[in-house]
């Protein structure tokens, strides 16, 4: 098992950052016609997604405080949770998966996707101990979900417009 330090720790959130950075300036330029989904969805699965979101925002804090704390069981059980939570999957009827897939791009189901599965990455990495690739990992994660913001919530997420 490799002892992270908290310098480590420092380059890996800071080289997090750049790529966050460069991953939303890349994706952005790329979609040229991307606009936030939330408006399109119905009622019913605008909620869903909030309530997944909120599910994962507070997962995610969760996995933070075990990260620094060393605490490799908590991070493994909460990463399979965000794997296993997708809620909009299992809260839909047929109608509804028929709605999602008019009013969301494929690219939005593309990410969601390959988030659920960095979650997956980051459980095993935590069920193995290996602590530098979790915070790669975690690292990963915050990439996706702020790039998708970018992409897709600017409605939530004015700042991340810019």
């Amino acid at each position: 098992m490799m002892r992270v330090t908290a310098r480590t720790f420092r380059n890996l959130v800071t080289r997090s950052a750049l790529t966050v950075a460069v991953t939303i300036a890349g994706g952005l330029a790329a979609a040229q016609e991307v606009k936030p989904v939330s408006p399109d969805l119905t009622p019913k699965l605008r909620d869903l997604l909030r309530k997944e979101m909120l599910s994962i925002e507070g997962a995610s804090k969760d996995i933070l405080s075990a990260l620094i704390a060393g605490d490799d069981a908590r991070v493994a059980e909460l990463a399979q949770q965000i794997h296993d939570s997708f809620i909009l999957q299992q809260s839909m009827t047929p109608e509804d998966r028929e709605d999602l897939m008019s009013a969301v791009p494929e690219d939005f189901v593309s990410r969601d996707q390959a988030f659920h599965e960095l979650s997956a990455t980051l459980s095993k990495a935590a069920r193995e101990g290996d602590r530098a690739q979790q915070h790669a990992e975690f690292g990963r994660m915050v990439e996706a979900c702020t790039a998708c913001h970018a992409l897709y919530a600017t409605d939530r997420f004015p700042d991340l417009a810019e």
